[in-house]
């Protein structure tokens, strides 16, 4: 069995331990796609990746147009073609997860699992249990602090003046 790992993006307003904004959550997988090799700029459309299709687009009319101009044989402009979408597919995630960051929904977690089933299962399992003990603060609380009066790095006493 093949594991795979898979980033989860949440709202910047969501917190560990609670379920709000798990509705919006969004699981992306790593490494090469190839729905995005196979479709590039249909691909990003289904995933609303709009900048990043519109980017691909440009950028693969460009490619065609630099071959037509330079008077690429045909073979050498197919051979261009898949090269660009082999490159696509193996960036699709990274654009994917650049576009997810830049609308408020940054990486939380990452998990590895077999399935995107059993990544969401992990990764909620996770969100929900063990990250609500990271709403704590880092450090311990410690002694408190006095609220006399501090000369140089030593607290004054009262009675000692």
């Amino acid at each position: 069995m093949r594991m795979r790992s898979y980033t989860l993006h949440l709202p910047e307003d969501a917190r560990p331990g609670e379920s709000l904004g798990l509705d919006r959550a969004v699981l992306v997988p790593d490494g090469f796609s190839w729905p995005a090799f196979a479709f590039t700029v249909l691909w990003f459309l289904f995933h609303r990746l709009w900048l990043a299709a519109l980017i691909v687009l440009l950028g693969l009319i460009a490619l065609a147009g630099g071959g037509i101009l330079l008077g690429l044989p045909t073979g050498a402009g197919l051979i261009a073609a898949l090269l660009a979408a082999w490159l696509i597919g193996l960036e699709a995630s990274t654009l994917r997860r650049w576009t997810l960051a830049r609308r408020d929904m940054p990486m939380r977690d990452t998990v590895i699992a077999a399935s995107p089933a059993e990544a969401e299962t992990r990764a909620f399992e996770r969100w929900l249990g063990s990250m609500a003990s990271a709403s704590r603060p880092p450090f311990p609380a410690g002694p408190s602090r006095r609220a006399e009066p501090v000369i140089g790095l030593f607290p004054a006493r009262e009675g000692a003046r």
